[in-house]
């Protein structure tokens, strides 16, 4: 049996086999590699024995990579060399199927500071696309209550986390086909994390679903929309909301040529976040411009 390899950004076919312990241990059947050509280019394969990886540049059989240690370089039957590693959550995230836009790796690592997830953290999930968001809370140690409204997309992203975090994980993952706008049945929450284009709409059953000081956020393509949001939050008992953009310029760094790339990943989306402190803080907080604003030329330094 052959497997043709796939490059990162195109889709996998099939239901992969469970794969081992993750980041650990010689690899073994059921695990994903990446395999880095000479050029960088990737590929994401799922090692089975007996099956080889297909490119242009010849097979190479899954047995050469079974049983040994991740880093090892493999050559293929016409001499390619490849070097084999467990792929990172950033590398999955922006491979896997999906069948809606994946909130990209460099929001999720912020996104996951902006709610501060917590092994354990009761976390209500909306707008679950293909799962990147979910793998992410998973791995952080949450506990994730998922309301989707479409099926397909449901049922994708559990196949995702399965296929990247192990069965196991599906035992923190509880999806629901169901619309957010129409109520949350949830409550004693620690986060709610919204990836929808209305959040506002959200905001009235996230009071009620999260615990006092229970932390909300949003993510949203258009500043049009975030300015909706923030509004609705200014009228309600959240406070402390903010909004933040991430942007990542890598570096061009050989010999002594180094200067930034000349193209960097810009705007993706912005990440709103703020905390439930009841009514009387959180208006409080909004409504008094007579108190300092934390920035340095207030910090008691000379007026």
């Amino acid at each position: 049996m052959t497997t043709a390899g796939v490059p990162v950004g195109s889709g996998e076919h099939g239901s992969p086999p469970e794969p081992g312990p993750l980041g650990r241990g010689p690899l073994r059947a059921g695990d994903r590699v990446l395999l880095l050509d000479a050029k960088g280019r990737r590929y994401l394969v799922t090692l089975t024995p007996g099956e080889e990886f297909h490119t242009h540049a010849g097979p190479v059989a899954h047995d050469q990579i079974l049983g040994r240690d991740e880093g090892i370089l493999v050559r293929s039957a016409r001499g390619s060399r490849y070097t084999v590693v467990r792929p990172t959550l950033s590398d999955v995230v922006l491979k896997m199927p999906r069948g809606a836009q994946v909130i990209y790796p460099k929001d999720l690592g912020p996104l996951l500071i902006l709610a501060d997830v917590f092994p354990g953290a009761r976390v209500l999930e909306s707008g679950l696309g293909s799962g990147a968001l979910s793998m992410a809370l998973l791995r952080a140690g949450a506990e994730i209550t998922g309301y989707e409204i479409r099926e397909d997309f449901a049922a994708r992203a559990r196949a995702n986390v399965a296929g990247f975090l192990g069965q196991g994980a599906l035992e923190r993952y509880h999806v629901e086909v169901r619309d957010v706008y129409e109520g949350v049945a949830t409550t004693g929450l620690d986060r709610v994390v919204l990836d929808l284009p209305e959040p506002w709409r959200v905001i009235g059953p996230a009071e009620a679903a999260l615990r006092p000081g229970g932390i909300l956020v949003a993510y949203l393509p258009t500043i049009l929309q975030v300015s909706t949001l923030r509004d609705r939050l200014a009228r309600s008992g959240f406070g402390l909301a903010e909004t933040v953009e991430v942007l990542q310029r890598s570096w061009h760094v050989e010999g002594q040529s180094v200067r930034p790339d000349h193209r960097m990943v810009a705007h993706t989306g912005f990440l709103t976040s703020a905390r439930l402190l009841g009514d009387a803080a959180s208006g409080v907080m909004a409504a008094d411009p007579g108190e300092p604003d934390g920035s340095p030329e207030h910090d008691g330094g000379p007026g």
